[in-house]
């Protein structure tokens, strides 16, 4: 798999898990220890009463002690990724990684645990002896048909889920797929013809379950690296793999797939000829699982036959078959219940609520992620969305009942309807806010022109809008300069061939822009003499007359100079958007807690009531895009008429502007800020809010406010912060501020994408 990413994104992946401190996890305590009553009920003497009370009743290990929300991911690096056998510490940054997906999607604690261990007596004492420790045991990357074994005798022995994600996960998914592609090519399971490409842990897993679901094993071709499994054959056999042997004299794929209804791939790049597919059954269903190269190109198994419906692993096509669809969610519902194992009927009510949730109305939330183009249930839709955040709303109440019908659950919930409602929480804390936006984003990348085109950040950034295909970048800078600078940091891009660039000492379109200067801000102190010098030496000018004059989509400007004079050099050349008397930015910080948005952090110093009403309904739709519903708090020092101060008087005159503009908007204030971002403050200060939750857009009462707000957030929450989002400009224009790095311009670029390809919906604004 190392060689097929590129040398930048290697460098980026060694930086990204080398700084500011190694790795991707860290423990921290979730009750204070700031005095010694703390540290006397933490630990001696106070640790003992829970240590009797467990002892006396080992349930309440999952009461008194994080275990029924820990999970271990263990591996013994035989299997890992398209790696192979490289062992158990080379295997750590991909069990830490799995740790993040498992805490970011729905807030499960993980512990990594590589073993270095390969004989499966051994390896099972080891992971069965730490069955006290955990709630759930994830096995990651161990090759077949070792793991086969490995799960099946854990299971046997350890009363908590075991569940080998490779196969299981993927499973699932698959099955999913299966379900939907059958309902839309009027097909039934019992009747299908499967052929396989690969036996490997994955494969097997899917057909197993794909049994289970009323698939004929008569019906079930498998092929691998030594050609059919058929009856008497003894290379590369095992027991679980000889379930599928078929009485035959087929002996490859070609011989196999005709008149076949599905085709699963978990195998190589490339064996699925064309040819081959014009044999498959009306109506196929092809899942070409292979990554980063599919079994046959979508594309190519589009050309030959239109009738298909195609799955791959790839994030770039439709129906990405991603185990994160489902491993993170049936781990919840299981362990909210306290199950013993993850049963066939617990995987059968996963597989059932993803294809359900698949055929549901796309999601209003995702549809405005997507920019309204999320696709109905149908041929490039067989599966949700990675990020749709129904997904642990529907999987885990699933899994949750299945454990309880099943008689597996230790702890059943009482009612399920408000256990669904309480998953919530999860919902948009993963830390993945920005999928969307990038997903937008690749749909229909646009000009982006940055006007620091020399500077190392914006290369480095370049490159990685370049690879994600997200934007066209436009460079303002020096032909020579920029060349170096790619050599010397490693970069692998070219002028002209992945990037545009604009030469500010030679461009055939100076005299244009500069009569477009003039035209612009001639009657705002700019002389045709200034403006000839100004075009060739002021970046942010040239990028904003490309963007004004058509030449450019969007700007990104701000890494050099004071972000008000960028600012004036947008209104003047740019212009406002109808209706705008003044522009405000909008910060966005992603923390541990969720994702929150602050206005106005770096343009207007004190905002009237009606400038305030302004900002916060722009800012409400900018937040739609990023897939949220906006709950907006008007946040001061006073609580609900707490004080008559002018600040709190002129947020309440905000409040009425706003709810006679906006009336379906969900904002209320004023109100301080622990009372916006927990809804058991506000109860008690004021119990009629019309603000449900916890608010995640924070409108404050002046600049000083605002932007004092977002610098701690920044810096003592840990936090991803993206923006300044500039609201007002007539065309996206963006102003970086001089701490930003390399991934915050990458971000604020995939924004500028998206405002761009809404902007060609609307009329010209300038």
């Amino acid at each position: 798999m190392a060689d097929n990413i590129s040398q930048d994104l290697k460098s980026g992946a060694m930086f990204y898990h080398r700084y500011p401190r190694p790795g991707k996890l860290e423990i921290q305590p979730t009750k204070p220890l700031g005095n010694q009553r703390d540290l006397a009920l933490a630990y001696s003497p106070g640790v003992a009463a829970p240590c009797e009370a467990i002892a006396a009743d080992p349930s309440e290990a999952g009461n008194l002690t994080s275990r029924q929300n820990l999970v271990a991911v263990i591996s013994n690096g035989t299997a890992v990724l398209g790696l192979g056998d490289i062992g158990p510490l080379a295997s750590k940054p991909v069990m830490e990684g799995k740790a993040v997906l498992f805490k970011k999607f729905s807030g499960i604690d993980v512990f990594d645990i590589e073993v270095a261990e390969k004989e499966v007596d051994r390896l099972v004492e080891v992971i069965a002896a730490l069955e006290p420790t955990f709630g759930g045991i994830n096995l990651e990357d161990i090759k077949a048909p070792e793991c086969f074994e490995v799960e099946e005798r854990l299971k046997a022995r350890m009363g908590i889920p075991v569940f080998h994600d490779d196969q299981h996960g993927t499973a699932i998914i698959v099955a999913a797929a299966v379900t939907n592609a059958l309902e839309l090519a009027g097909k039934r399971i019992e009747d299908v013809k499967i052929v396989t490409s690969g036996a490997g842990a994955a494969a097997l897993a899917c057909l197993n379950l794909l049994v289970s679901l009323g698939a004929r094993p008569d019906n079930i071709w498998v092929t691998d690296i030594e050609g059919v499994v058929y009856e008497g054959r003894e290379k590369l056999m095992d027991r679980w793999k000889s379930v599928y042997a078929q009485k035959t004299d087929a002996r490859n794929l070609a011989d196999v797939i005709t008149d076949a209804d599905i085709f699963l791939g978990l195998s190589a790049g490339g064996v699925l000829k064309p040819a081959l597919l014009e044999k498959m059954a009306p109506r196929p269903l092809i899942l070409a699982l292979a990554n980063p190269y599919p079994e046959i190109m979508p594309e190519e198994a589009e050309a030959a036959r239109p009738d298909a419906m195609i799955c791959t692993g790839r994030s770039d096509y439709p129906n990405q078959v991603n185990n994160v669809l489902c491993f993170p969610y049936i781990f919840r519902g299981a362990l909210d219940v306290g199950a013993t194992t993850i049963n066939e009927a617990m995987k059968a009510a996963a597989v059932k609520a993803i294809a359900g949730l698949a055929r549901e109305a796309p999601s209003e939330v995702v549809a405005r992620a997507y920019g309204g183009e999320a696709h109905p249930f149908g041929r490039k839709s067989l599966i949700p969305s990675p990020f749709d955040p129904r997904l642990i709303l529907r999987i885990a109440p699933a899994v949750a009942r299945a454990a309880m019908d099943s008689g597996v659950a230790t702890r059943p919930l009482a009612d399920l309807e408000a256990y669904a409602d309480s998953l919530t929480r999860f919902v948009f804390r993963s830390g993945f806010i920005m999928k969307p936006i990038f997903s937008q984003a690749r749909e229909n990348p646009k000009r982006v022109i940055y006007a620091e085109g020399e500077d190392e950040r914006v290369l480095r950034a370049v490159q990685v809008i370049v690879e994600e295909g997200i934007a066209k970048p436009i460079l303002i800078g020096r032909p020579a300069v920029v060349e170096t600078r790619i050599k010397r940091f490693g970069l692998s891009m070219e002028i002209g061939r992945h990037f545009d660039l604009v030469n500010p000492e030679d461009d055939p379109r100076y005299r244009d822009y500069v009569a477009t200067y003039v035209e612009a801000a001639g009657r705002k102190g700019i002389t045709p003499d200034a403006a000839k010098t100004l075009v060739r030496t002021n970046s942010t000018i040239i990028g904003a007359l490309a963007v004004r004059r058509g030449d450019a989509d969007a700007l990104i400007c701000g890494l050099e100079g004071r972000f008000q004079s960028r600012l004036k050099h947008i209104k003047d050349i740019i212009g406002f958007a109808p209706g705008t008397h003044e522009m405000a930015a909008l910060s966005l910080v992603i923390t541990s807690k969720g994702a929150f948005f602050l206005s106005d952090t770096h343009v207007q110093f004190n905002p009237d009531a009606e400038a305030i009403a302004d900002m916060t309904i722009a800012c409400a739709s900018h937040v739609r895009r990023f897939g949220l519903e906006p709950k907006i708090a008007l946040v001061s020092h006073s609580d609900f008429g707490s004080t008559d101060t002018p600040t709190a008087i002129k947020m309440r005159k905000a409040l009425e502007c706003i709810q006679e503009r906006a009336p379906d908007l969900e904002v209320d204030g004023e109100m301080q800020a622990d009372a916006a971002l927990s809804s058991i403050i506000r109860e008690r200060v004021y119990p009629g809010s019309r603000l449900k939750g916890e608010a995640n857009v924070l409108i404050m009462p002046n600049l000083d406010a605002a932007n004092v707000a977002f610098q701690f957030t920044k810096m003592l929450a840990d936090s991803i912060p993206v923006g300044p989002i500039l609201i007002g400009p007539a065309k996206p224009a963006h102003i970086l501020t001089p701490s930003v790095t390399a991934r915050g311009i990458v971000n604020l670029t995939a924004i500028a994408v998206v405002e761009a390809q809404a902007a060609e919906t609307q009329p010209t604004l300038i």
